[in-house]
């Protein structure tokens, strides 16, 4: 049967630089990168190398090849052939035959293939000491007993190390010189295996942990450190060991019936199975199968064939076959087991043979796995379980027999395969019942186990191991379609969101809750919890985030965001690279220097320079791209910063990654409470958390998953909290356990890289998982208790003595820190206290000034306020006055009112007065030109016209004086004088007039300069306001 165990741990160490050997007596523990020792094992460069050191060793050694022994230089490469030649002098000369030849020549270069009861000898080995140790399973203390030795012992013993093949045999360290042995350690007592650091001068060196007493009280514990001629001698030692130690020797394995106590029988059953196909013409064939694999095809009925023989002395009669089931998977419960249709059973004509045959349709639903072609280098597990009914006990006894499969398309042709059947060997524990001694007494089953199982348990275990160094943690896919289902990853990104809302009332729901929310943001509604879980409608994901994680309006970060993007980062350069494959798939990012990806790379960088103690990891760039898809940039950095810090993400990133290691322990411990199945079927391949869930924590899964996965998910880890990514990884395990179940190392790991985010790309789909996520409980009370037990496991792998002293030293650097602060702290109180000081004297001078301006501000403000009182009396007094004055101008002017009104009627009645008047005059002249017409004298004195004509006037002598003429022109002339002399008195009184206006309006100038800004603005308001005052007055009035 395959070493499978062997196999799949070298496969599992390249995700690991720490490898982890438990046998069933104490545990083995190997460290170093088992990636590199299975590639320079396989690797001929490498081993070529060696041709140099394998020639010098013979040449220093001959005649000393260990009889029942592998070759003496596991070192040799295959098909070397002047190597072989060189091994073959060295044989030669002891006298042994070409067939002996040629067999240690093959043995020498098949490291992983050990004969039972062989050995595997290792030439140009040095052996440096041994050291006391209080911590065997500690790197750090292998490491410096290893550096120790390796400089400065002097008396070092060239030694022939011989590994044995199986975990029952002894190390020896043989004298080259003399065939002798020098001291020997058996196999079981090493706890503890390491090789030295690459890039170290330990290269070439190794060590293991060796255990002396019988009691852990009385033990006492030695570091054996060795040392290679060559460094690439090391891996091939260390591979051998971790080889040795799952080796279990056939003589162990089977059940000694002379142990057991009388009352307890023991059988040995072999069992048999083979499938046939229908091969069309109404018979079947056997199918094919390659090294325990089966080779089916698809789409074909097969029938089961079952062969059981029972072997020893006594024998149990088989009644009948009480069912055949199958499934796809292994470590199956009962539950999950199909019953299949039974075709025929029982004896062959031998009567030792029992023989159950069964119709199986793979075509079936529940068998989808088993009837889906598998991929290249895949292959599928299955278990065929037999329920028989077997006279003598109670209960029918199961034999449930695992195997592996490949599923080819219906028209494949195999051209060499076997055609053997498939077996196995089941140990049946029986117990003979109370009151029942006859030969015929009932039994009841004790246990059943088969070969492989056992062979399993003295195997590996998974066992999780803190030290362990994380892998990358986020490898973004290249190239790939989004809608493939081939055997390409789905790209980061891809998924299709929808934004409809087909349900009204969840979009009433949600307005009343953010409108209460909004009014209130410190206190989130009772009914944000419910509403999240059924899923946050797209449209309101970007408000809803921020309000979840606490971000509001007015934040603070959103300035330090505008201030961080213009500073300067030491890994601008990685972040570019990074941008370039998050989310390739969204049409958002896709574009190489588009608007996506230089807002994903100014958050990136943002945040590399406020959290200096994280800066850019890998991963945070699928986050931030999640929550850019929803809100802006200054939005998203501050959602970010709340994930990091408030929920607790950035722990993971801290150096050592001691907080992502708990997680790893908590979820392996709660697959092994809730989905113990799966939890075995992880051990038993050494399938490790870490492998497939560090980036589930590290990118909360946005770097894998389909969007709609993702943002739903988020929407719950902000709700609910950071504990949420223990309900989601282990939904994702629920819903895939039976796909699980049937594939092996490579199968698991394929199935999470590729079609387990591929299941989840449609609705449905996703619904399932998120309540499932929801139903499965994840209590932090049950958290901290495994918490707990990791603290504690952590500290009894530590020696008390290093974990003081490093503890010392923490202390130490937190005392030489706060002593730090402290001088810093008193260097800013000094300086500080100069400040003070210097501005206390700036504020003093500034004080004195400001006192001087504010006494000469009271002594101008008592000066204004007697200016204002006096400017206020003359004010009334102006007012009294102007009333006075304006009372007597009302009086003056109703009077004259008065006067004209009378005037005006006088006026009137003049003018009535003057009309008749002359029209009476008009008659009476008329009368008269008549009166005179008819006169034949008077007549003569009217013209034609009717006007008097007068005859020139008599000149009087008298008035001819010139005394009398130049005294009236005297007085013309003193009357014309005295008129002038009026008008320039006017004139005169007008400029006077004149004069004392600008004087007055000089001084009222002089005065208002005298005036502060104070006064003159109180002035100006009480003269708008009387102004309006008086407005009013007149409007009343």
């Amino acid at each position: 049967m395959d070493d499978s165990v062997s196999r799949e741990s070298v496969d599992s160490s390249s995700t690991s630089d720490e490898f982890v050997v438990v046998n069933a007596d104490p545990k083995f523990k190997l460290t170093g990168d088992m990636s590199d020792i299975h590639k320079e094992i396989t690797d001929p460069a490498a081993t070529n190398g060696n041709t140099k050191m394998a020639t010098s060793i013979t040449d220093n050694n001959l005649g000393h090849v260990i009889p029942n022994s592998q070759s003496a230089d596991v070192l040799l490469p295959e098909g070397s052939v002047e190597n072989k030649s060189y091994l073959e002098n060295d044989i030669i000369q002891q006298g042994q035959s070409s067939s002996e030849l040629q067999q240690k020549c093959n043995r020498s270069t098949s490291l992983p293939s050990f004969p039972s009861g062989d050995c595997t000898v290792f030439n140009g080995v040095t052996y440096l000491g041994c050291a006391i140790v209080n911590a065997p399973r500690s790197e750090v203390e292998i490491y410096r007993n290893m550096a120790i030795m390796n400089d400065q012992t002097q008396l070092a013993i060239p030694i022939i190390l011989s590994v044995p093949s199986t975990s029952e045999g002894v190390i020896r360290l043989i004298d080259p010189s003399s065939d002798s042995e020098i001291a020997s350690y058996r196999i079981h007592r090493i706890l503890f295996c390491a090789r030295g650091p690459a890039d170290s001068n330990e290269k070439k060196c190794f060590a293991f942990t060796f255990s002396y007493g019988d009691t852990a009280e009385s033990a006492i514990f030695q570091c054996h450190v060795f040392r290679c001629d060559l460094a690439e001698a090391v891996p091939k030692i260390l591979y051998c060991f971790a080889t040795t130690f799952r080796r279990v020797p056939r003589s162990t394995r089977t059940i000694s019936t002379s142990s057991l106590q009388e009352a307890e029988q023991n059988h040995v059953f072999t069992v048999g199975i083979e499938f046939k196909e229908d091969d069309g013409k109404g018979s079947y064939t056997a199918c094919p199968k390659d090294k325990n694999i089966f080779k089916f095809k698809c789409n074909i009925e097969k029938r089961i064939v079952i062969s059981v023989q029972q072997t020893g002395l006594s024998d149990l009669k088989i009644e009948r076959c009480f069912g055949l089931l199958i499934s796809p998977g292994r470590n199956v419960k009962h539950s999950d087991m199909q019953l299949i249709e039974l075709v025929s059973m029982g004896y062959q004509s031998d009567g030792r043979s029992y023989t159950i045959s069964g119709h199986w349709d793979p075509t079936e639903q529940c068998f989808a796995v088993l009837n889906t072609e598998t991929p290249k280098d895949t292959r599928v597990f299955l278990t065929v379980a037999v329920d028989l009914v077997i006279f003598g006990i109670q209960e029918p006894v199961r034999f449930a027999i695992e195997s592996k499969a490949k599923i080819f398309s219906q028209t494949e042709r195999f051209w060499y395969f076997s055609t053997k059947p498939h077996y196995e060997q089941f140990y049946v524990k029986l117990k003979q019942i109370d009151g029942n001694e006859s030969e015929d007494g009932l039994f009841e089953v004790l246990s059943v186990d088969s070969q492989t199982e056992l062979e399993r348990r003295s195997g590996l275990t998974l066992s999780l191991n803190p030290n362990r160094a994380i892998p990358d943690p986020v490898q973004t896919p290249q190239d790939i379609d989004e809608e493939s289902d081939g055997d390409e990853p789905l790209l980061s990104g891809s998924g299709v969101v929808s934004k409809e809302i087909t349900d009204e009332n969840l979009l009433d729901a949600w307005h009343d809750v953010l409108t209460k929310w909004h009014q209130n943001l410190s206190q989130r509604p009772k009914q944000v919890h419910h509403l999240v879980r059924k899923g946050v409608p797209e449209a309101l994901r970007g408000e809803v985030w921020q309000l979840l994680a606490g971000v509001h309006e007015g934040n603070d970060s959103y300035e330090t965001y505008r201030i961080l993007i213009s500073k300067e980062s030491d890994h601008e350069s990685v972040i570019q690279r990074d941008i370039n494959r998050t989310f390739p798939a969204h049409d958002f990012f896709k574009d190489a220097g588009g608007s996506g990806q230089d807002s994903l790379y100014k958050i990136s960088k943002a945040y590399a320079v406020y959290d200096e103690e994280i800066s850019y990891v890998q991963g945070l760039s699928f986050l931030a791209a999640a929550l850019l898809l929803h809100m802006p940039e200054e939005q998203a950095f501050s959602v970010l910063v709340k994930i990091m810090y408030d929920y607790g993400l950035r722990s993971l990133f801290k150096p050592g990654f001691e907080e992502l290691h708990l997680k790893f322990y908590q979820l392996e411990r709660l697959i092994q409470d809730q989905i113990p199945d799966l939890f075995c079927h992880f051990a038993e391949m050494c399938l490790e958390v870490h492998m497939f869930a560090s980036q589930w924590f590290l990118t909360l899964f946005t770097a894998k998953f389909p969007l709609n996965v993702v943002f739903h998910i988020l929407d719950l880890y902000l709700s609910e909290g950071k504990d949420v990514i223990f309900n989601v990884a282990l939904a994702l395990l629920k819903c895939s356990r039976k796909h699980l179940l049937a594939l092996d190392f490579e199968g698991v790991l394929k199935y999470f890289r590729v079609q387990l985010p591929k299941r989840f790309r449609s609705e449905e789909a996703e619904t399932e998982l998120i309540q499932t996520a929801i139903l499965t409980k994840v209590t932090a009370r049950k958290l901290k208790k495994y918490e707990k037990e990791y603290i504690t496991m952590k500290e009894q792998e530590e020696d008390p003595t290093e974990r003081y002293e490093r503890e010392n030293k923490r202390l130490l650097e937190a005392n030489m820190r706060l002593e730090q602060e402290n001088d810093d702290l008193a260097h800013e109180l000094v300086e500080s206290k100069l400040a003070l000081r210097s501005e206390l004297d700036s504020v003093e001078d500034t004080n004195e000034i400001l006192t001087q301006d504010l006494m000469v501000t009271k002594k101008a403000l008592k000066e204004t306020e007697e200016e204002k009182r006096r400017l206020e009396y003359e004010s009334s007094q102006l007012k009294e006055m102007c009333r006075r004055e304006l009372d007597r101008a009302e009086a003056e002017g109703s009077r004259n009112t008065l006067i004209i009104a009378d005037y005006k009627q006088i006026c009137s009645q003049l003018s009535e007065r003057l009309e008749k008047q002359q029209t009476a005059a008009k008659e009476e002249l008329q009368r008269i030109r008549v009166t005179v017409k008819a006169c034949d004298d008077c007549s003569k004195l009217i013209d034609k016209d009717g006007k008097v004509k007068l005859s020139d006037p008599i000149i009087n002598p008298a008035d001819q004086n010139p005394i009398i003429i130049d005294l009236k022109r005297q007085v013309r002339e003193l009357e014309l004088e005295l008129a002038q002399t009026k008008l320039a008195l006017v004139e005169s009184e007008c400029k006077t007039q004149d004069l004392t206006h600008q004087l007055n309006s000089a001084i009222t100038e002089i005065q208002a300069s005298k005036n502060t800004w104070f006064n003159k603005t109180i002035n100006s308001i009480r003269e708008v306001a009387q102004t309006k005052k008086d407005l009013k007055d007149v409007k009343e009035g």
